[in-house]
C-alpha cells in the first residue's frame, strides 16, 4: 500500500487522498466513518479528504444520511490524468522557450580524462549531420570507432590531425610541428564542432597525474560552436595552402611560418600555437 501512496503522489494526490481513494477501493460503499478505519487516518481529516476528492471528481456520495463513498474506477481516473499530463507537457515544451527570448546555453567545465572522453564520445554519438575535429593521433584512437559510427550514419567528418596522424575514414588535414605545439602549450589541444549546435574545446595534459591541467568547456550554445567551427575552419584553411604552396611559404614566411609567427604574436611569445 506504501508504494501505491507514493504513486499516486506522484500524480498530484496528497498522501490524505491518496490512502482515502485506496481505502475505498477496498471495501465501497463506505461512510466517512468507515473509510476513516480502513484508511487509518483522523476521521475529521477523512471528510475534509473525501470532500477534496468529490471536487476533483474522483470519488462520488450518496444523499443518504449517512453518506455514503464510491470511488470512480482506477481506468478512468488514470486516462484523465494521461490526458490532463500530456496536455501540461504540450504547453510547457511549447511555452517555457519563450520566457527568456535571449537564453543562451551555458559553457561547461568537465575536468578528467575520463570525464572527457565520455563526452566526447557523447557528442559524437549526438551529431547527425557533421563533425570538425581536431585531435592529436593518440587521443583518436580513443574516439575513432565512435567517429566511424558517424562515419556510417553518414555524418561528414573532418579532422585536423595532429603528429603522424591517419584515418581510414572522413577528410584529413595533418597539421605539422605537433610536438613543438605540444611542447609548448604542456599538453594535446581537442577541439569538436558538431552540427553547429554542439562545440568542445579544451586540452589534455601530456603528464599522466595532472589532472589540474586536463579540462575542456562544452557548450551548446550555438555563439560559442560557430567560433568554435571557425577555429578548426581556419586550419584546414592554413593547413591545405601550405601542402600547395610550400615553396612559396617558406620564401615569404621563413621555416615554420618564423615570420608569420613572430608577427602575429610577436617574436618573445611564451608559446606558438600554430
Amino acid at each position: 500500500m506504501a508504494d501505491l501512496v507514493e504513486k499516486l503522489k506522484e500524480i498530484g494526490f496528497n498522501t490524505y487522498e491518496a490512502k482515502v481513494y485506496i481505502a475505498l477501493l477496498k471495501k465501497y460503499p463506505a461512510t466517512g466513518y468507515e473509510v476513516s478505519k480502513l484508511a487509518n487516518i483522523p476521521q475529521s481529516r477523512t471528510y475534509d479528504t473525501l470532500k477534496i476528492l468529490e471536487e476533483k471528481n474522483i470519488v462520488a456520495s450518496t444523499n443518504t444520511k449517512p453518506a455514503t463513498y464510491t470511488p470512480v474506477k482506477p481506468k478512468q481516473i488514470l486516462t484523465s490524468y494521461q490526458r490532463k499530463m500530456s496536455s501540461t507537457l504540450n504547453y510547457l515544451e511549447k511555452h517555457l522557450p519563450e520566457v527568456k527570448d535571449n537564453y543562451n546555453e551555458p559553457i561547461v567545465t568537465i575536468t578528467g580524462k575520463q570525464k572527457i572522453q565520455n563526452k566526447i564520445l557523447e557528442v559524437i554519438q549526438n551529431a547527425k549531420r557533421e563533425i570538425y575535429i581536431e585531435v592529436w593521433s593518440q587521443d583518436f584512437k580513443l574516439f575513432e570507432q565512435e567517429l566511424l559510427n558517424a562515419y556510417n550514419r553518414n555524418v561528414e567528418i573532418r579532422i585536423v590531425g595532429y603528429d603522424n596522424f591517419s584515418s581510414k575514414f572522413g577528410l584529413v588535414f595533418e597539421h605539422a610541428f605537433a610536438r613543438d605545439i605540444e611542447m609548448s602549450l604542456g599538453g594535446r589541444m581537442v577541439i569538436i564542432a558538431a552540427d553547429d549546435s554542439e562545440g568542445v574545446i579544451g586540452k589534455i595534459s601530456s603528464y599522466k597525474n595532472d589532472s589540474t591541467d586536463t579540462n575542456i568547456i562544452w557548450t551548446q550554445n550555438k555563439s560559442i560552436v560557430f567560433i568554435i567551427k571557425e577555429f578548426i575552419v581556419h586550419d584546414m584553411y592554413l593547413i591545405d595552402v601550405e601542402e600547395n604552396l610550400v615553396e612559396q611559404m617558406k620564401y615569404i614566411y621563413g621555416k615554420g611560418f618564423k615570420r608569420l609567427k613572430d608577427k602575429v604574436l610577436g617574436s618573445n611569445a611564451l608559446y606558438m600555437i600554430h
